[in-house]
């Protein structure tokens, strides 16, 4: 049984993930459809349900 959220991401697979270069944990941006590590300041796009977990996917976020 797939639970799966907005976006089409399996929500149990979300609660396993962490950000491939700090193990830091990831928010999921259902709008964007992006796995978001704040401590990193990437956004890993997430493409027909799979996380792309590459650091040269992801997009950098702007500076606060």
């Amino acid at each position: 049984m797939n639970v799966r959220g907005k976006g089409g991401v399996d929500t149990r697979m979300l609660d396993l993930l962490v950000c491939p270069l700090t193990h830091a944990a990831l928010e999921f941006d259902a709008e964007r459809g992006e796995l978001v590590s704040r401590k990193a300041r990437l956004a890993y796009p997430v493409r027909d349900g799979i996380p792309i977990m590459l650091p040269s996917e992801a997009r950098r976020l702007p500076d606060e």
